[in-house]
């Protein structure tokens, strides 16, 4: 859009104007109190920042809200000399952004393609956000309903979060897989809420939105929550806590009081700076962040070790059980052989004695095509085992069908890696050694083991061609655990 700067205000208008990201500076109007807001904009706009899309109100009384006071502008894309950043998702590599006749300003504008998915953002784009009163959390006598106990390490954990987000403070949360991370969060939130605060869980991926979604909801019947993910229903809905994608939260700016980042380790958000500079700016200020992981990058291990990150550990699981510990087991060039449609003899029997004793199976390989190539000739054990990837769009169902004990063994790559539960599984990775088995994956295939306190002592076995620095570090990793675990009267030897 273009405007003109007029009496110290931003008036839109095509001629003898500028688009706004060559306007130095944006005022910001005083604020009207007699003026009377719309409270649906309100609720659209509190604590994000979007585009005039997103919004199903006309520009004018958009404009009007300006005027008064109550509605924020700022670029969309700010320029350091002639170097473009996007502000809403802080991309600053000129190959992310290119260039369009656009009918808004009549200019050829630059845009950001990096964070296009989400709308796209020009150079004549306003962000668009809330400058009045926030709406009226109306909170009930009692906020957290859940019933559960927490364990030793969980309950050292949870005291942790709440003092954290009283205090506005940062804090990692180094739990096992399978040490009940979600029912940690519950106090804090609980904490947060009762203060008056709005609170974020993110989450890279969907899977886990959906997951945590329902859990939430009954822990917390009483309280709107919001369920955001691509295609979403909850998109404009103003909550007091919000689950989230962490590509969800390029529309929030200064939002949350309490920020809390599941699976830190888990990509996208590891490889993609957006998601990164979309965490920070989602927080307001003064706010505190719980970060939660169970596999801490090498960077973070260290700083933890050396007492510059403030951490607290759940060594243990709930059921008091060790972590599987991997077996490690050589397979020769499988590779090679599966071009002759044939697997090492020693993967084939470790199957067969789990198909025959009714031991459900989850096999990880590196790739997608040799996962499909190995699918036929396990299928002689049985025709009812599937593979699953990424693309695979029947996923949730075979995921389903394994759940259901439908499918003896299920193919996977390392898009099941975490987030799944299957109570009573033994687990084994084909080519261990594959560059796409880092610590962390190997950590979290592991950790889908011996999950459930009737079946804790899962098998876990890597079969390789070639030990690996990633397989011996997640293995000690495991092993450090358990040792801690013991030593702190967490596990039961």
């Amino acid at each position: 859009m273009r405007f003109s700067l007029k009496n110290n205000l931003l008036i839109p208008q095509k001629h003898d104007s500028l688009p706004i990201s060559q306007i130095a500076h944006i005022p910001q109007p005083q604020q009207n109190l007699n003026f009377a807001f719309n409270r649906e904009l309100q609720q659209l706009l509190t604590g994000k920042q979007l585009l005039l899309d997103d919004l199903p109100l006309p520009f004018e009384e958009i404009q009007t809200h300006y005027e008064h006071g109550y509605v924020t502008y700022r670029k969309g894309i700010e320029f350091n000399g002639k170097r473009p950043i996007c502000t809403r998702c802080g991309n600053k590599d000129p190959h992310w952004f290119a260039s369009f006749p656009c009918s808004r300003c009549d200019e050829i504008c630059l845009y950001c393609r990096y964070c296009l998915m989400m709308g796209r953002i020009s150079a004549c784009t306003p962000l668009i956000g809330w400058n009045g009163p926030a709406p009226n959390i109306g909170l009930p006598p009692n906020i957290l309903e859940w019933q559960g106990n927490l364990s030793e390490g969980q309950t050292t954990a949870s005291n942790r979060v709440v003092e954290v987000i009283k205090q506005n403070k940062e804090l990692l949360v180094w739990a096992v897989c399978g040490a009940g991370k979600t029912e940690v969060l519950f106090a804090g939130v609980e904490v947060a809420l009762a203060a008056g605060k709005r609170v974020c869980i993110a989450t890279p991926r969907t899977d886990v939105v959906l997951e945590l979604t329902p859990r939430l909801k009954a822990a917390f019947p009483k309280i709107t929550v919001a369920s955001l993910y691509g295609g979403s229903e909850d998109r404009h809905l103003f909550a007091p806590l919000t689950i989230a994608t962490t590509h969800q939260l390029l529309r929030f700016y200064h939002a949350f009081d309490a920020m809390i980042l599941d699976e830190v380790d888990a990509f996208p958000y590891t490889v993609e700076e957006s998601l990164q500079y979309a965490a920070i700016q989602a927080r307001k200020p003064v706010s505190s962040m719980v970060y939660l992981t169970a596999t801490p990058n090498q960077k973070w291990q260290k700083e933890c070790r050396a007492g510059k990150r403030p951490f607290t550990t759940i060594p243990a699981r709930f059921h008091r059980h060790p972590l599987p510990v991997p077996q490690f087991i050589w397979c020769g060039n499988w590779q090679k052989l599966l071009q002759k449609n044939k697997l090492p003899a020693n993967i084939l029997k470790w199957i067969k004695q789990r198909i025959e004793s009714n031991k459900q199976v989850l096999i990880f390989f590196p790739h997608i095509p040799l996962m499909e190539k190995a699918l036929p000739i396990l299928r002689q054990f049985s025709p009812t085992i599937e593979a699953v990837h990424a693309e695979d769009p029947n996923r949730k169902e075979k995921v389903q069908k394994m759940r259901a004990k439908e499918i003896p063994l299920l193919l996977t790559t390392t898009i099941l890696e975490r987030g799944v539960t299957f109570p009573n599984i033994d687990v084994a990775v084909v080519g261990a050694e594959d560059s796409i088995f880092t610590e962390s994956a190997l950590v979290q295939i592991s950790g889908r083991a011996g999950r459930s306190a009737a079946f804790p002592d899962g098998v876990v076995t890597f079969f390789h061609y070639g030990k690996t620095d990633e397989m011996l570090k997640a293995r000690r990793q495991i092993v450090t655990m358990n040792r801690e675990g013991i030593e702190k009267g967490l596990i039961d030897v």
